[in-house]
């Protein structure tokens, strides 16, 4: 059984575990525009946890991001977990159900974008990972977690396994070998943290981003 990694964040209750977890709320709210990247936790139409894969601009020099497609659909609202009371910091544009990720437009001037969150540095996309590759990634709930990578086990030419743990909010996190993005957290397969971990290859995120053309179109990473 595959498990969509979307964390609903919408009662009180979760809000409050989300600040006591991540030290995120209004206690922590920042002095200005708050810091993006691969790896942020984000809030989505005030009701759903993911996480950036990551922040670069596309071929028109829009300020965009990826994360999850099962996050949200085109027209969603964005704000930052670091700091709620902020307010919205972008849109989802677009929402891709196949390949399960989207695109986000982020709004000039409202975030300060970097290519480094925790302890994962993206300077690059690259080709799936194959095994026994060790990947890692940086989760807005579980941080950073390293793993081998199983590779496309089921020969569907977007998709790679590995053995990280990955839990609700976790979706959408930056998957990387060294400091190259190779893949986004999608889902998991039965167990949180112990089940494989499965995602979408960013070669194939971005062919398809190419291919539509639009906002997205031509991105790469700051």
């Amino acid at each position: 059984m595959f498990s969509k990694l979307a964390k609903v964040a919408n009662t009180a209750f979760a809000l409050a575990l989300g600040a006591a977890l991540l030290g995120t709320g209004a206690a922590n709210a920042q002095a200005g525009p708050p810091v993006i990247g691969g790896g942020s936790g984000i809030v989505i139409d005030n009701a759903f946890e993911c996480t950036v894969t990551t922040v670069g601009h596309d071929g028109a020099g829009r300020l965009v991001g990826l994360t999850a497609g099962h996050c949200g659909d085109a027209g969603a609202t964005v704000s930052a977990e670091v700091d709620r009371g902020y307010g919205e910091i972008g849109r989802f544009v677009y929402s891709d159900s196949e390949l399960d990720y989207a695109v986000i437009e982020f709004t000039p001037g409202r975030i300060i974008p970097v290519n480094r969150i925790g302890n994962v540095t993206i300077t690059g996309v690259g080709g799936p990972a194959q095994f026994p590759t060790i990947v890692c990634k940086e989760g807005r709930t579980t941080g950073n977690t390293c793993g081998i990578t199983w590779g496309d086990v089921f020969a569907t030419n977007t998709e790679t396994w590995s053995q990280m743990c990955v839990v609700e909010g976790d979706s959408g996190a930056p998957v990387v070998v060294g400091s190259t993005l190779v893949g986004m957290v999608n889902a998991y397969l039965a167990l949180a943290c112990f089940g494989p971990e499965v995602g979408t290859n960013m070669n194939s995120i971005m062919d398809d981003i190419n291919a539509r053309g639009g906002v997205g179109s031509g991105y790469h990473p700051i």
